[in-house]
C-alpha cells in the first residue's frame, strides 16, 4: 500500500490539489451553507479528471510499463484499481476539508443536526463524483493511448454536462443532478437517480480495467 501511495500521490498532485480547494473556497461566494455542495461538486470532478488521469500511463512515462506487464494480469488490474482508490480516498478528504473552509464566508446558519445532514449528503454525493471522473478519465486515456486526448475527451464531456443544456436534457439523470438539484428543497431526492447512474458507470469501468489493460499492453 504504502509503494502505490508513493507511486499515485507524488508531491507535486498532492500540493495542486490542496491549493485547488484552498483557492476554490475563497473566490466562489455563498450565501447559505446548502450552496457548499453545489459550489464544491464541478470543480472537484474537474479536480478528479485530471487528478486521476494518468494513474495507469505513469507506468509508461516512468519507463516501468515493460516491468509492470511481467505481472500477472490480475495483479496489474488490482494494483490500478488500488491506485484509484487512494486518489479517490485523498481527494474525498480534501472534498471534506474544503467543505470546512467556505465557513470563513459565514453561509446562513441551520441547526447542528441540518447542518450534518448536509454535510453527509454533500459527502456521499461527492465521493461519487470523484469516483466517476477519475475512473472515467483513466479509462478514456488508456483507450485513447494519449493522456492529453484523454483529459481533452473527458472535459468535454465535464462542460457538457456542467451546462444548462445538460440539466435541461437530462434533468434528475444527469452526473451532476446534485449540483442542478432544488438546494431549498431537501425533501426532494430525485438527484440520486443522476448519483445512481454515475456508480454504475463506475463499476462497469473498474470491472473492464482488466479488459482495458490487456488491449493497452498488446499495443506498446
Amino acid at each position: 500500500m504504502r509503494k502505490e501511495m508513493k507511486i499515485c500521490l507524488p508531491v507535486y498532485k498532492v500540493l495542486y490539489s490542496a491549493a485547488f480547494i484552498v483557492i476554490l473556497s475563497i473566490i466562489r461566494g455563498i450565501s447559505r451553507i446548502s450552496e457548499i455542495g453545489l459550489a464544491m461538486e464541478p470543480p472537484v470532478g474537474l479536480l478528479a479528471l485530471v487528478f486521476c488521469a494518468d494513474t495507469y500511463w505513469i507506468e509508461i512515462q516512468s519507463k516501468r510499463a515493460e516491468v509492470f506487464k511481467l505481472c500477472p494480469l490480475k495483479k496489474q488490474a488490482g494494483a490500478v484499481r488500488k491506485r484509484l482508490a487512494i486518489q479517490m480516498v485523498f481527494l474525498t478528504g480534501c472534498s471534506a476539508m474544503g467543505y470546512g473552509m467556505f465557513y470563513w464566508q459565514k453561509p446562513m446558519a441551520v441547526t447542528g443536526g441540518e447542518q450534518l445532514a448536509e454535510f453527509l449528503v454533500f459527502l456521499a454525493a461527492i465521493t461519487v463524483t470523484i469516483m466517476f471522473w477519475g475512473t472515467l478519465s483513466m479509462t478514456i486515456c488508456n483507450i485513447f493511448r494519449n493522456i492529453w486526448a484523454g483529459i481533452g475527451c473527458t472535459l468535454f464531456l465535464w462542460m457538457t454536462l456542467n451546462s444548462q443544456a445538460g440539466d435541461r436534457i437530462l434533468g434528475k439523470y444527469n452526473i451532476f443532478s446534485y449540483t442542478f438539484r432544488d438546494s431549498y428543497d431537501i425533501t426532494n431526492l430525485s438527484w440520486l437517480w443522476g448519483k445512481g447512474i454515475s456508480l454504475l458507470i463506475t463499476l462497469a469501468l473498474a470491472a473492464a480495467v482488466p479488459l482495458i489493460l490487456k488491449k493497452r499492453e498488446a499495443a506498446l
